[in-house]
């Protein structure tokens, strides 16, 4: 476990990703969060809870209904039950928003990839400030049924469940991944069938997403 300059609040980054040749985008979102406590939850780390302030659990080539192959993604459910009891502030991307979602009873399903630029309909939700529509969609599950609590917070025209909340708890998701930026567009085309239709990394600001939640931390401390 590798830890970074202690901040004012104690956030942990839990990596979900189980191939060493997609870890990037753990690496971008990490780097969004530069003091938080990397968690290789994958690898057998786990997040000590009652030192949590607040906990982002990333994206994974995995899948949530892999469980039974992958003992880990149950335990990762049994972490979001136990953050949503506590009141800890969480932020579930991709795989994230998934293994949240399937934790409080909703369903994830094989969809097909799509891997492009799509423009959402975002809540107006504090996770949401100053977060244009166009944001990167690489994921080939989906939410098709929220869990239990959760309400709905972002559509988009191939994902009906692409963001969600908790009513009570501190608890948000996301289906797209703010973390994914330009710098980014080649291993995007070399890996996926990349679409941008016919928008542009210059219209994303969906890193807002990340500098929103750490505010909701805050929020949650004062």
């Amino acid at each position: 476990m590798t830890t970074a300059t202690t901040g004012p609040s104690e956030l942990y980054v839990v990596r979900n990703e189980v191939d060493a040749d997609c870890e990037y985008h753990c690496d971008a979102l990490a780097a969004a969060f530069p003091t938080a406590e990397e968690v290789d939850f994958v690898a057998g780390e786990r997040v000590p809870v009652d030192e949590a302030d607040g906990v982002v659990l990333t994206g994974s080539t995995a899948a949530v209904y892999e469980a039974e192959s992958r003992p880990w993604i149950a335990e990762q459910e049994a972490l979001v039950r136990e953050l949503v009891e506590r009141e800890v502030p969480t932020l579930g991307v991709c795989f994230g928003h998934q293994v949240a979602n399937a934790a409080l009873g909703g369903s994830v399903e094989a969809v097909g990839t799509t891997a492009a630029l799509v423009e959402a309909t975002l809540d107006d939700d504090p996770l949401f400030e100053g977060v244009d529509p166009v944001v990167v969609s690489l994921h080939g599950d989906a939410v098709t049924d929220p869990g239990e609590g959760m309400d709905v917070i972002a559509s988009a025209p191939h994902a009906r469940v692409f963001g969600t909340r908790h009513r009570t708890a501190p608890l948000w998701t996301v289906q797209f991944h703010p973390e994914i930026t330009a710098a980014h567009r080649d291993r995007l085309v070399e890996d996926f069938e990349w679409d941008s239709r016919g928008h542009s990394f210059e219209e994303v600001t969906a890193g807002r997403a990340f500098e929103n939640f750490r505010a909701l931390v805050r929020r949650a401390e004062a």
